[in-house]
């Protein structure tokens, strides 16, 4: 399917595969990041992964320097999760240069007239993205 080699050549690009992280671990590691700062247990739910899962992956991300852990203020019991800077600094440059590959295919592939089409691709590709078919309100992750 185009959109699963397309999600592969965009992880290639942006240097994915030379980080040594599985592709899960930077899908917890995004995830970490767009919470702020998070649970265990509820990063165990977004992820649809098992507690044990959830602990093994942010051990390696943490051994990594990508995530740290701090007592919950409100509730010692929890701990919270939390984005490193060198967690937001990869994250950051997997974005960069996947946007980058994307505008340099743009310019090189997508003639002037066929951009409207390829924004309207892009406009469906959100809707589908977005999509809640379950009926719980909210997107699958």
């Amino acid at each position: 399917m185009a959109i699963t080699r397309l999600r592969s050549r965009l992880r290639e690009e942006a240097g994915l595969y030379g980080t040594g992280l599985s592709v899960s671990q930077v899908a917890v590691l995004q995830s970490v990041a767009t919470q702020a700062t998070v649970t265990a247990a509820e990063l165990a739910k977004l992820q649809h992964v098992s507690p044990q899962a959830i602990a093994q992956t942010l051990g390696v991300l943490e051994a990594e320097g990508l995530v740290g852990k701090e007592r919950d203020p409100a509730d010692g019991r929890k701990t919270l999760i939390h984005c490193t800077e060198a967690g937001t600094r990869l994250l950051t440059s997997f974005t960069t240069a996947g946007e980058s590959f994307l505008e340099q295919a743009v310019d090189r592939l997508v003639p002037p007239g066929e951009r409207a089409d390829l924004e309207r691709a892009i406009a469906l590709l959100e809707r589908f993205a977005a999509a809640d078919l379950d009926g719980k309100g909210g997107r699958r992750t």
